[in-house]
C-alpha cells in the first residue's frame, strides 16, 4: 500500500515544483511598456469639422476633398493609432451637439478651449495658441478697438468670437453682431461693405490676406487670445488618452512642426 501511495504522490508533487517554477518566473518578467498609446476601441474615429475653414479644415477646389491642417493632424494620429479617420462636415453651431449625441467621435477644427465648454466636453491639451483679431478693409478709417462703437461686426455663429466680442467692454458699444454661417461668407460682407469689420481667429485671418493680398488689414488690438484643442465626448477616456499622447509625440518627433509648415510657413505648433 504504501509503496502505491508513493508511484502516484511523485507525479503530483512534481507537477506542484513545475507550477511553481512557473509563477516565478512569470513574476520575476518585467511589465512590457507600450511603444505607441493605446488603440481606442473604435473600429474608426469621426471627426466633426466645419469644411469652409481654411486653413484648418476646406474643400479643396479641384477634387472637392477635405484639407486642412487638422485634417492633416487627424490623419497622422489616425496612422499612428492604426485607425481609420472620416471626415464628417457638421453645422459648427451644434458641434457639441453632434458630438454628444454620438453622430461624431471628435470635434477637430480649431476648436478653441473654453471653460464653457469644459463642462460638456473633454479636451486634449492645447496644440496651438490663437488671437481672436479684428480684420478691416484696406482702406478703413477703424484704427483701433474703440472705434468700433456703433459698428455692424461680423463674427461666425457658434465660433469664440461670438463669446470673445461679448466678454470685452468694447463689445458693449457695438452697434451689431452680424452672425454667419462661416467666415467666408462673412469676409465677402466686409469686402462689399455690409459690415465694418469681422471678428475671426488670427490664423484664419491671415491665411485669408494672404489670399488676398492688399485687401484687409488686421488691427494692432484684439479681443483675447486662446487655445486650440481636440474637443471629446465625457466618458471617452481611453480615446482622450490616446489622442493626448499621440498628439505629444507628433510635437516631440517633429511630424507636427512639419504640417505647421506645410500649412503656414513656419512651426507654430504649440
Amino acid at each position: 500500500m504504501f509503496k502505491k501511495s508513493l508511484f502516484w504522490m511523485v507525479p503530483a508533487v512534481f507537477a506542484m515544483v513545475l507550477a511553481g517554477c512557473g509563477k516565478d518566473e512569470k513574476q520575476a518578467a518585467p511589465a512590457a511598456t507600450p511603444a505607441v498609446p493605446p488603440t481606442p476601441v473604435l473600429s474608426k474615429i469621426v471627426v466633426g469639422l466645419d469644411d469652409n475653414f481654411p486653413p484648418m479644415g476646406f474643400r479643396d477646389a479641384k477634387d472637392n476633398s477635405i484639407v486642412g491642417f487638422d485634417v492633416d493632424l487627424a490623419k497622422e494620429a489616425g496612422k499612428r493609432l492604426g485607425v481609420p479617420v472620416e471626415f464628417k462636415p457638421i453645422d459648427w453651431s451644434s458641434k457639441e451637439a453632434e458630438l454628444n449625441g454620438k453622430r461624431v467621435d471628435v470635434l477637430w477644427n480649431g476648436l478653441t478651449i473654453t471653460e464653457e465648454r469644459k463642462k460638456n466636453i473633454d479636451f486634449t491639451p492645447a496644440y496651438l495658441e490663437n488671437r481672436q483679431v479684428i480684420v478691416v478693409k484696406a482702406e478703413s478709417p477703424i484704427k483701433a478697438k474703440a472705434a468700433l462703437a456703433g459698428k455692424i461686426i461680423g463674427a461666425q455663429e457658434g465660433s469664440s468670437s461670438v463669446d470673445a466680442i461679448a466678454k470685452d467692454p468694447a463689445g458693449k458699444t457695438i452697434k451689431e453682431v452680424k452672425k454667419y454661417p462661416d467666415n467666408v461668407f462673412a469676409l465677402k460682407d466686409l469686402e462689399i461693405g455690409r459690415i465694418d469689420a469681422l471678428v475671426v481667429d488670427e490664423i484664419v485671418g491671415r491665411y485669408y490676406m494672404n489670399k488676398q493680398p492688399g485687401q484687409f488689414a488686421i488691427l494692432n488690438e484684439h479681443f483675447g487670445t486662446e487655445e486650440y484643442g481636440v474637443g471629446v465626448r465625457k466618458g471617452e477616456a481611453a480615446l482622450l488618452e490616446a489622442l493626448t499622447k499621440t498628439l505629444d509625440a507628433m510635437k516631440k518627433d517633429g511630424a507636427a512642426a512639419e504640417i505647421s509648415k506645410k500649412w503656414f510657413g513656419q512651426n507654430i505648433v504649440k
